[in-house]
């Protein structure tokens, strides 16, 4: 209502005003741009002239902070501006003179190709300096700027969206600024710092392309000589200095960016294949940009030596292709600056490749945990029964730890200690851990996101989606199912051994009251999940630094391993290393993560604990145990068993939903197609909540349906009809049709 209200009023006021309301403004403008204009004086010095170009650039960008003008009005509003400049120049002669010298004067001794060569590209050779530097930019301010082109633009345009109103402006608003704030002689000053930015970036260029860490990444292996880095920093040389005006020599500099572009791709089609580096990455993606911007101002300098100035005509004095050429670069110079100075941008540019291979190695062994039918889900039970049988040990040895009275940082240090000996017994024997899968089975959904361009498609990520949850449900039911009757026995045992409970009841009263559902606990579950989620991430981050690092050929190959244990022993240990080297960095980094977490968290004042669905499993039943059979009716005992149920159910969705999100945006799956599959997802489970719990059962033999039954309906995992997909979650896909291209 009130912007409403604000709209009505601006347009009576047009209507009332008319024609007044903009000679108001007209005679508003006049009284700044004099203001303005009459500060120009030559002999200031540069950093006071540098000044003030900024704020006659600030007067053309000015618009009203509170104002219901569209992009498109904003834009207009500073073409305005700038022609209303331009006019009142040309009616204050004296004015203009002083004008323009000052400017000329400003340009003529801003030296040094940096602008060309500098602006928005990355300056620091490692990706971690580059980051400091960005940090300190951002809280640090800005020393003055001596005789910095670079600095001086970057100043002039301080929002990304300058770079449209640059892009926007006609050409003979642009061959007047051009004859206000250039002659000849500037002019042949910029085509030679052009020149001077195209050796700078070859010479980067080389050094990046020859070096050790690169030409390994590049078969066949070649001669130095003979690499395109060094053939490009040559016919560019002869290019600039020899042929400037050569067509021929012009294509060769172009071919060799572009060849030395598609070697920076097959570094990343390595790095994709062998591990990923994020310096390496941080340096790919350097040399691209350098690589771009070679390009860009290749295309400049070809366009100004065939027109035979730097955007204009040197006898009518307009416009020519260089300006519109001189527009897009520096636009594209904006662009690249705004983007290359966000501290969020040079993370994600750096750890994107890093994330997905992190994702797609998780996907990998996430195959080995999806139960895909009752024979496999019936392993999962086994499976995650022995792993509770074992789980009731770690809940024993925990309650030892806490009963040794040791310091608190100890205390942590040896429960981490027996969480990660436990989680890898539980991989030795082939078990599986609850709530563990969740993030290296994400990636496997993810993965699959990427086929929905079709109806089949979707039925099959749908059944994929069932076929996951039903195999968390699987492992938390076998977790349960064999840390309850362990930990009963383990409590009886004690019982017999010690003739006295495992807990006192003050203990386990309390233990009881920790787990209530009303309280901290599911905070503490959906934190638990997270460190559930991080210790998957370092599997995945362990698994690509061991291919990284080629250690396997390295364990194979080793004097004195071989010596000792024999080539063929070296070389079946490396492969098991191998195989399994992001097991075991899970496993210890979870260990570490449940164990040592809220030590430091209580260290700094937070009362942070962790809840694990198997692990307060078997805290409750040792506390039930302890207090004897009465404790069932009990509402206590009730509300823990509740808890119970929202740590599980916390434990895996805040873990899938972390690996999830991360595997997304790690392979770029468009938000159109996450909404479409999640609606369908809740669709399919509204309509059958059984099948993402329990196998189901062999479906009898039927007729074989019609085909447009076929089309429009979607199938549960085992072959049970499920709720058809609606025709507005059907229209992204594109129906298959018998006889067309893509069946």
């Amino acid at each position: 209502m009130k912007i409403l209200f604000l709209r009505l009023r601006v347009m009576w006021r047009r209507f009332r005003h008319g024609e007044r309301h903009l000679e108001a403004d007209s005679r508003h403008h006049a009284t700044q741009v004099d203001a303005l204009m009459r500060r120009a004086n030559p002999f200031y010095s540069w950093q006071e002239r540098a000044n003030w170009i900024i704020d006659i650039v600030q007067w053309l960008r000015h618009v009203p902070k509170v104002s219901m003008l569209d992009d498109d009005a904003r834009l207009r509003v500073k073409q305005q501006r700038l022609r209303f400049l331009l006019e009142w120049l040309d009616s204050n002669r004296d004015v203009r003179r002083v004008v323009q010298a000052t400017l000329q004067k400003t340009l003529r001794e801003a030296a040094g190709p940096e602008l060309f060569c500098a602006t928005g590209l990355p300056h620091e050779p490692a990706f971690f300096s580059e980051l400091t530097e960005h940090a300190v930019k951002l809280v640090l301010p800005k020393p003055p700027f001596e005789a910095d082109l670079s600095a001086l633009f970057t100043a002039l345009f301080p929002t990304p969206e300058d770079a449209d109103w640059l892009l926007a402006l006609d050409k003979q608003s642009v061959a007047q600024i051009w004859k206000l704030i250039a002659d000849d002689g500037i002019a042949h000053s910029y085509q030679q710092q052009i020149d001077e930015a195209l050796i700078y970036l070859a010479a980067t260029v080389l050094a990046d392309g020859i070096s050790k860490a690169f030409r390994q990444k590049l078969d066949p292996k070649m001669p130095l000589q003979a690499t395109p880095f060094m053939v490009l920093r040559r016919e560019l040389e002869t290019y600039l200095y020899v042929s400037p005006r050569d067509e021929a020599a012009l294509r060769s500099v172009r071919m060799l960016i572009a060849v030395c572009q598609a070697q920076t791709d097959r570094i990343y089609a390595h790095l994709d294949e062998h591990g990923v580096s994020v310096s390496l990455v941080y340096r790919v993606e350097r040399m691209r940009a350098q690589l771009t911007r070679m390009a860009l101002l290749t295309d400049l300098r070809s366009v100004i030596y065939s027109t035979g100035a730097l955007g204009q005509d040197t006898e009518t004095g307009a416009g020519q292709p260089g300006a519109g050429q001189i527009q897009a670069l520096l636009g594209d110079l904006i662009a690249a600056h705004h983007q290359r100075s966000s501290v969020r941008g040079l993370i994600q540019r750096s750890f994107s490749l890093l994330a997905r291979k992190m994702v797609e190695r998780n996907a990998d062994h996430g195959e080995h945990y999806i139960a895909r039918d009752s024979k496999e889900y019936r392993a999962m039970l086994k499976a995650a029964g022995r792993g509770g049988v074992i789980t009731a040990f770690t809940v024993l040895g925990k309650s030892l730890v806490s009963t040794v009275g040791a310091a608190r940082f100890f205390e942590g240090v040896f429960a981490s200690l027996n969480y990660a000996v436990s989680f890898i017994a539980i991989s030795a024997v082939g078990g599986v851990l609850a709530t563990k899968q969740p993030a290296v089975t994400a990636p496997v959904l993810a993965s699959k996101m990427g086929q929905l361009d079709t109806v089949e498609g979707l039925r099959a990520l749908l059944s994929e989606i069932a076929l996951l949850l039903r195999s968390q449900a699987a492992a938390v039911f076998g977790n349960l199912m064999g840390v309850v009757p362990a930990m009963l026995l383990i409590s009886g045992a004690i019982m017999l051994a010690t003739d006295a409970p495992m807990m006192t009841a003050e203990r386990a009263s309390a233990s009881l009251h920790s787990l209530s559902v009303i309280g901290p606990t599911p905070l503490f579950a959906a934190f638990t999940g997270i460190l559930l989620w991080l210790s998957s991430l370092v599997s995945g981050f362990a698994d690509n630094w061991f291919a990284l690092r080629r250690l396997r050929e390295a364990l194979t190959h080793q004097r004195r391993l071989v010596f000792v244990l024999g080539a063929m022993r070296a070389e079946r240990w490396a492969a098991w290393l191998d195989r399994n080297v992001a097991q075991i960095a899970g496993n210890v980094s979870l260990g570490l993560l449940l164990g040592m977490t809220p030590v430091l968290a209580q260290f700094f004042g937070l009362p942070l604990d962790v809840r694990h669905v198997t692990l307060a499993t078997g805290s409750l039943t040792a506390a039930a145990s302890s207090l004897g059979w009465e404790v069932l009716a009990a509402p206590q005992f009730w509300l823990a068993v509740a808890g119970i149920a929202s740590i599980a159910v916390l434990n895996v969705g805040v873990s899938f939903a972390c690996a999830l999100t991360l595997a997304l945006r790690a392979r770029d799956v468009p938000a159109r197609i996450r909404r479409l599959v999640f609606r369908a997802a809740l669709r399919r489970f509204s309509a059958s909540p059984r099948s993402f719990l329990f196998p189901e059962r062999p479906a009898a033999p039927a007729a074989a349906p019609a085909p447009q039954a076929d089309a429009a309906a979607a199938y549960a995992p085992d072959g049970d009809p499920a709720e058809p997909v609606s025709p507005s979650e059907a229209s992204p896909l594109r129906q298959r049709q018998p006889g067309s291209r893509h069946g």
